[in-house]
């Protein structure tokens, strides 16, 4: 891997416009970093949790689990990439599904670079400084949806309005995913519940 593959992220959270328009056009971009990214943003969301300072971390520690964390944070980002491509292809988009995947991922990278330092920083905050942490975590956020939106219009050749309606429109197509797979879920729950049942009678009565 190229020393210029790793500095390339730090580019596109400052010159998003440039940035995400080389890894188009340029092929910058390298999808084992994109999922590098997304994979330290999991191992930063767990040392989060485990070891932010008590006046801003409210999680139990005995109920911790790291592979719901690595839920919390895989299945949204494959929901996007997925609704997304679902969205766009159908409104005319230019992007390839590698390419929302990276362009996500490089957009994670300020709360892949600010959450580590604010989780070490916070265990050393007064009350009175826990804004600060709370700042700079909403900065994160904020930027993170700054560099998503201009990610997904370069990479769709999109006006800024219909970047702003596919992404509206992204997220109700994941609230339906979510919808379907929970009823898909609860449906084979009962059909299982329904076969075991009928088993044991039949077990029984022999």
């Amino acid at each position: 891997m190229k020393r210029d593959d790793l500095k390339f992220p730090l580019h596109v959270i400052v010159h998003p416009f440039d940035g995400f328009w080389d890894m188009k056009y340029e092929k910058r971009g390298k999808l084992r970093v994109a999922l590098g990214i997304v994979a330290l943003l999991v191992l930063a969301i767990i040392v989060q949790k485990q070891f932010a300072g008590f006046l801003v971390n409210f999680s139990d520690p005995r109920r911790l689990n790291s592979l719901g964390e690595l839920v919390f944070v895989v299945l949204p980002f494959l929901l996007w990439c997925i609704s997304n491509w679902s969205v766009t292809t159908l409104m005319g988009g230019e992007g390839k599904f590698k390419e929302i995947v990276m362009a996500t991922s490089y957009a994670l990278v300020p709360m892949v670079l600010i959450y580590p330092p604010m989780t070490l920083v916070s265990r050393f905050m007064v009350q009175e400084e826990t804004a600060f942490y709370y700042l700079l975590n909403t900065v994160a956020v904020i930027w993170f949806l700054g560099l998503l939106f201009v990610g997904i219009m370069t990479v769709h050749q999109y006006t800024a309005a219909k970047t702003i309606l596919t992404m509206l429109l992204t997220v109700i197509v994941m609230g339906i995913i979510v919808f379907l797979g929970t009823l898909i879920f609860s449906m084979l729950q009962q059909i299982y519940e329904f076969v075991a049942n009928i088993y044991r009678e039949i077990i029984f009565r022999v």
